[in-house]
C-alpha cells in the first residue's frame, strides 16, 4: 500500500499500486509506520518527498469500507478514519525535516489534506484534481480539516471555492490561488521538481528539530489543536 526508501539524504514515500489510494485504517497505519521510521533516521539535510502511482495522489478516505458493514455503522467507521488521521497530519507537521508533496493524480478530501500537510506542494498539471466532496456527498468537515486548511490556504477566496463551492482545481488554477507551489507536465516531471527542491533543501543542512519547531510556531492553531508544544520565544542571548 505504500513504500518508504532513502535515497541519499531524501525519504520518498510512495502510494503504491494502480488503486485510489484509499485511507483505510490500514494504510494510514502504514503511512504512520513509514513517517515514524523517517523520523527515527533523520539527520541533519534530510527531507521527505511523498508521491503516489497511478491517476490518484489519494482519494480519500475509504468509504467503501466505511459502508462494508452496513449503513448502520458507516459514521462510526468514518469517525474512526477521521480519528486515526489525525495522528498522521500531527506527525507530518511535526517532522522534522522539510516535505514535499509531489501530487500525481487526483487529491481528494482527506487526500488533499495530506498533501496540503507538507511544506510545499507540487502537482501536474496534465492529470488529477485538489477537490474536497464533503460538500457534494453530504458531509461536514473534521475540525482539524478546516483549521488546516485556515492555516494553509491563505486566501478566504480560494478557501470559499474549496470548501463552500466544492470546486474541482487544476494545477495551474491551484497556483494561480496560492494554494500549491508549482505545476509540472506530468508525474514525472512533478517528483523531478520535487527532488530538485530537496535536494537544495539539505544542502543547508538544517537541524532538523529546529526546522520542525519553527514549523509549527508558523502554525499555532494548528499546533494547539495536535497539542504540539514548540518555544514561542528566541533564545535571550539573540
Amino acid at each position: 500500500m505504500c513504500t518508504l526508501e532513502k535515497r541519499g539524504n531524501i525519504f520518498f514515500l510512495t502510494l503504491t499500486g494502480d488503486d485510489e489510494h484509499r485511507l483505510s485504517p490500514k494504510l494510514i497505519e502504514q503511512i504512520r509506520s513509514a513517517l515514524s521510521q523517517v523520523r527515527t533516521e533523520s539527520t541533519r539535510g534530510t527531507a521527505l518527498v511523498t508521491t503516489g502511482e497511478g491517476k490518484f495522489f489519494s482519494n480519500g478516505f475509504d468509504l467503501a469500507w466505511a459502508r462494508a458493514s452496513g449503513e448502520s455503522v458507516f459514521m462510526e467507521r468514518l469517525k474512526h478514519m477521521v480519528s486515526l488521521f489525525q495522528p498522521l497530519i500531527a506527525d507530518l507537521i511535526s517532522l522534522p525535516m522539510p516535505t514535499i508533496a509531489a501530487v500525481s493524480g487526483h487529491a481528494a478530501a482527506a487526500g488533499f489534506m495530506l498533501a496540503l500537510s507538507h511544506d510545499y506542494v507540487m502537482m501536474r498539471r496534465d492529470r488529477g484534481v485538489i477537490y474536497m466532496s464533503e460538500l457534494d456527498i453530504g458531509l461536514t468537515f473534521p475540525d482539524y480539516f478546516m483549521v488546516l486548511m485556515r492555516s494553509k490556504i491563505a486566501s478566504p477566496i480560494a478557501r470559499r471555492n474549496v470548501v463552500s463551492k466544492a470546486a474541482r482545481m487544476k494545477a495551474d488554477e491551484a497556483v494561480e490561488m496560492g494554494m500549491i507551489d508549482s505545476a509540472h507536465d506530468s508525474a514525472e516531471e512533478t517528483v523531478k521538481a520535487a527532488v530538485h527542491l530537496a535536494e537544495q533543501l539539505i544542502q543547508r543542512k538544517w537541524d532538523g528539530e529546529v526546522y520542525a519547531d519553527i514549523r509549527k510556531a508558523s502554525f499555532p492553531e494548528l499546533s494547539e489543536l495536535f497539542g504540539l508544544s514548540y518555544k514561542a520565544k528566541a533564545p535571550s542571548k539573540l
